[in-house]
């Protein structure tokens, strides 16, 4: 567990770097995030290499729920963008700086990042290593709501109310859809179809 707490802390570190406004201006996101999924996977690899390979087991219906699964989150922050921006004032202002990102980068580096590197390793090691360990200790669907909650906390120093809750939306979907299926190759697929979909493919904002 000790382990496991010292990977956590890295992950909040290098969000803490990528996305908080006191290192805005002095760190590039994309290069710190391909460096913060390279590290990640690294160290999820390192305590349980083995074990993540064999949960990637493929078949034609885990592959179907991981693209199908992408499509329904997608719709899920279509419909919830369009209400939240009819709620909240701030809202769109703040879905508008987590786009604000990609501006002057180059769009299919981008969208190649997303889909082979950082959706991947987000699955790798938020699924495939935290909540799997965790399972060992919370035997229950609770480890869903764990893992969701510390995905969402990791998130906080962007102070970005929009992106917590996206990361809360998305940490819970894909927490239970691991939890149920069992196989880290379905909600590989499923996160990194839906990044490169919200992010550069069809935006929702």
């Amino acid at each position: 567990m000790k382990k496991l707490v010292i990977a956590i802390v890295t992950a909040f570190v290098l969000w803490f770097l990528m996305f908080s406004p006191l290192t805005a201006g002095y760190v590039n996101f994309w290069l710190t995030m391909s460096l913060a999924a390279v590290v990640l996977t690294a160290m999820a690899f390192a305590m349980r290499g083995r074990l993540i390979i064999s949960s990637m087991g493929f078949s034609w219906r885990d592959l179907a729920i991981g693209v199908g699964s992408a499509a329904v989150l997608w719709g899920v922050f279509w419909l919830g963008n369009f209400l939240s921006v009819r709620m909240f004032d701030f809202a769109q202002g703040q879905v508008a700086g987590v786009y604000a990102m990609k501006t002057g980068e180059n769009q299919l580096i981008i969208g190649m990042l997303l889909l082979f590197v950082i959706g991947p390793a987000e699955e790798i090691f938020w699924h495939g290593l935290v909540q799997s360990e965790l399972t060992k200790k919370i035997a229950s669907p609770c480890v869903i709501i764990v893992t969701t909650l510390i995905y969402s906390l990791v998130h906080l120093p962007s102070l970005n109310f929009m992106l917590i809750m996206a990361a809360f939306v998305c940490g819970l979907f894909w927490s239970a859809i691991y939890y149920y299926n069992r196989n880290l190759l379905t909600v590989l697929v499923s996160h990194a179809l839906w990044d490169v979909s919200v992010f550069v493919l069809f935006p929702i904002s």
